[in-house]
């Protein structure tokens, strides 16, 4: 069965704002940036502000920093915490505010100490621990090797800001600093890539590969507590949230399928155990284990069955459950737009350089072999 891709665009900049789009017509999908390409270049366009760009050179750059980085990240139990740790950054977007959503936000004590977000500390200093490994705590030997390379970039795979304190590194949706002459000058973005890692999460594990759209800028607001799903609530509560964010019935059942990876822990969420007989497996079980009922052993969450509840949703769930490569195909597109919620563009022509080798080079920078996971290992799992 071939496996799905979703496109994954390098060179993002953790935005101030967040998140999900809604089946609401009053509520249009956010547009994604226009990549023309000219002269050899791919020219990117991280807000209206400023311009980024994607050269020949800085792609090699990008993949010679792949091998340094993913030395480190393959020793690491980290695929189903990380992809939680880019979700709940990427959730608490407003489409209405502006506000919230993928920027970076959750590395600040104030976000990750929300309930919601309890564990993903771990995540964030698991960051710190390679960055720290890759800067040695104080130099750049990485960013030496690869001068060309953009911090955002860089540590889109492990970003460390020597402007921020080390506990405060997190990883996945931080933006990709990138300036229009590759001139690294903004060290406040220097953080790991959020959504970069939840990609990868997802690729590494057996599921499809995401398109990486770069130009996000980090953001040091925090959003208010209780924008994210609370596991305890059912259909009305889910519509809530993901419509907030601009997202659609569709979008919240794939991305639902995200919960094939990783458990539930009780000092965390107040929930045990895990979705699926195959927690470091990217498949469609999820779906197949919610419709054949309580299975002893493994969690299904008020929000799971609310996916049964209701008939739009359940009519996803039988179709995804009946035919993983639909599933791929529509989580592929769900995770992206989760991913972008809150960037602002100027067009929207595609770039298939960008998808193509910059989305192999990127989604590449966090390959974790999945042998190397132990489900009783230090570093827990996601979506708790």
């Amino acid at each position: 069965m071939p496996t799905p891709r979703i496109q994954f665009l390098p060179s993002r900049a953790a935005a101030l704002l967040p998140l999900f789009s809604s089946s609401s017509s009053s509520c249009p999908p956010p547009l994604y940036k226009s990549l023309p390409v000219t002269a050899g270049k791919i020219k990117t366009f991280s807000s209206p502000q400023e311009d980024t760009m994607v050269d020949a050179e800085y792609l090699q750059e990008i993949e010679k920093a792949r091998r340094d980085l993913r030395a480190l990240i393959s020793n690491k139990n980290c695929a189903p915490i990380i992809l939680r740790l880019a979700w709940h950054d990427a959730g608490t977007y407003d489409a209405k505010t502006k506000s919230g959503g993928p920027n970076g936000s959750i590395r600040l004590e104030e976000e990750y100490s929300h309930r919601a977000n309890a564990g993903l500390k771990i995540a964030i200093d698991l960051l710190v621990q390679v960055t720290g490994h890759l800067m040695s705590l104080a130099t750049e030997p990485v960013k030496e090797k690869h001068p060309n390379v953009s911090y955002a970039d860089l540590y889109q795979v492990t970003y460390f800001p020597a402007s921020v304190p080390l506990g405060s590194i997190f990883l996945f949706p931080y933006a990709d600093l990138y300036q229009a002459t590759l001139k690294l000058t903004i060290i406040q973005f220097a953080y790991v890539s959020y959504e970069l890692a939840g990609v990868v999460a997802v690729e590494v594990t057996g599921g499809p590969t995401i398109q990486f759209k770069p130009g996000r800028k980090d953001s040091s607001v925090c959003p208010e507590e209780g924008r994210l799903p609370d596991a305890n609530q059912g259909v009305s509560h889910l519509r809530e949230v993901f419509y907030r964010m601009g997202l659609t019935d569709k979008d919240i059942v794939a991305l639902s399928g995200g919960h094939t990876l990783g458990r539930g822990h009780q000092e965390r969420s107040g929930h045990e155990g895990p979705w699926t007989k195959d927690p470091l497996k990217f498949d469609n079980s999820y779906y197949v284990e919610l419709l054949e009922g309580e299975t002893e052993g493994l969690l299904k969450l008020h929000t799971d069955l609310a996916l049964l509840e209701d008939p739009v949703f359940r009519g996803y769930v039988e179709f995804y459950a009946e035919d993983e490569d639909a599933f791929f195909k529509d989580y592929a597109e769900s995770h992206k737009k989760l991913s972008e919620l809150g960037f602002t563009t100027r067009g929207r022509t595609s770039c298939i350089i960008l998808q193509g080798a910059v989305g192999i080079a990127l989604a590449a920078l966090f390959l974790i072999p999945v042998h190397i996971y132990d489900l009783n290992a230090k570093m827990k799992d996601f979506f708790c």
